[in-house]
């Protein structure tokens, strides 16, 4: 009999093992919906506010969930609040972070944790020569984050890095290290990290490096808790570029119906809807068709202010089809679409309201009009 007692014991033992496991990844990104970046902010060089934040409330998160996400990647710099000899990360900062973190938990939002920019400690050193300099830091650094937010439910995610600086198979391969060594070092500090759901970042986030360098991803102690993470900002000319070039000019006009016809110049003449669709269907085939999802962590495009002959309205129209195009068609695929925001752009840090309305409305309205990929 007490050997029957035994044996029951260490089946309840067992089955409550595999029970308090967190959801798989599939299950998460299919709650998911659409997300935002806390952008210029906890990742900003010098502190919260040095580049214009101020210090994030729980009314801005608030107002983000209010406005109709359900989810917020945090990226974060660690380097610089840390003893950069031995990698010790300030306890202040690391309460700060928190603070931020149950902002998003207080709203259930899901929450990516990653580590940034953070004066390219990781994400300027994929080779050989850096590797273990690196892996050492990447180690250190995971294993006190993981530590510190270990009894977090699957609403709380973390990335492995950023925008790594990888362009061939011999620097994918180093890059894939510095995977491995932190999905290990969370994977090490047990309770929920056992289980929860960690993202790794395709070469440089580049959908096209991806498809082409990506084939394997790290190994892990558990099944389907793995995302994959890109980012999109095509194209250049029409999202980000600041001003004209020998090589090219700025694009003001974007999509089917929203070209020019008297300031054909700034027409973009690449990376419209065709091939976003087959970069997205890229990411699709390779990772959402095999059960691991795809985030695309950043993506965006900043409304200008245009003078004659150049057309306002149309460019306007221009930006809010972008943000509506890449909603749906991310959804639609099995990727979670979370665009990227600053200070001033989409809300305003000091009074917490929409800035932007037409460009978030532009976001949900692509949410609505999606048919969306289940995992």
């Amino acid at each position: 009999m007490r050997k029957l007692f035994s044996v029951i014991g260490l089946f309840i033992a067992i089955s409550a093992a595999a029970e308090s496991n967190l959801p798989t990844a599939g299950q998460i990104a299919n709650e998911m919906t659409v997300g935002w970046n806390l952008g210029n902010t906890l990742e900003a060089i010098g502190g919260e506010s040095a580049w214009g934040a101020g210090r994030t409330s729980q009314q801005l998160i608030d107002s983000v969930k209010a406005a109709g996400f359900n989810t917020v990647r945090l990226p974060v710099s660690w380097f610089t609040h840390s003893d950069t000899l031995t990698s010790i990360i300030n306890k202040a900062w690391m309460n700060r972070v928190k603070e931020v973190v149950d902002y998003c938990i207080k709203n259930d939002m899901y929450v990516i944790l990653n580590i940034h920019w953070d004066k390219g400690w990781l994400e300027n050193r994929v080779n050989k020569t850096n590797q273990a300099m690196v892996n050492q830091r990447q180690q250190a650094y995971w294993a006190q984050i993981a530590r510190h937010f270990k009894e977090y439910d699957e609403h709380l995610l973390f990335a492995g890095a950023n925008e790594p600086n990888a362009h061939d198979s011999i620097q994918m391969s180093v890059l894939l290290s510095y995977y491995q060594t932190f999905i290990d070092a969370v994977r090490a500090t047990g309770g929920n990290n056992s289980s929860r759901t960690l993202i790794v970042q395709g070469p440089a986030t580049d959908i096209d490096d991806t498809y082409k360098l990506m084939n394997t991803l790290p190994k892990d102690l558990i099944a389907n808790r793995m995302m994959v993470e890109v980012h999109y900002y095509s194209p250049f000319q029409f999202c980000l570029m600041e001003k004209d070039e020998d090589w090219g000019g700025m694009a003001y006009y974007w999509g089917k119906g929203n070209h020019s016809k008297s300031d054909t110049s700034r027409n973009a003449t690449k990376d419209e809807e065709n091939d976003l669709e087959r970069r997205f269907e890229s990411m699709k085939k390779k990772f959402v068709d095999k059960g691991i999802p795809v985030i695309i962590g950043e993506f965006g495009a900043f409304r200008r202010k245009l003078t004659a002959p150049s057309e306002q309205a149309l460019h306007n129209a221009s930006i809010d089809y972008y943000y509506k195009y890449i909603t749906k068609t991310a959804l639609n695929k099995g990727l979670i679409p979370i665009c990227w925001d600053v200070p001033g752009m989409l809300f305003n840090r000091r009074t917490n309201e929409q800035v932007d309305k037409a460009m978030i409305n532009a976001i949900m309205q692509g949410e609505e009009d999606a048919v969306r990929y289940k995992y």
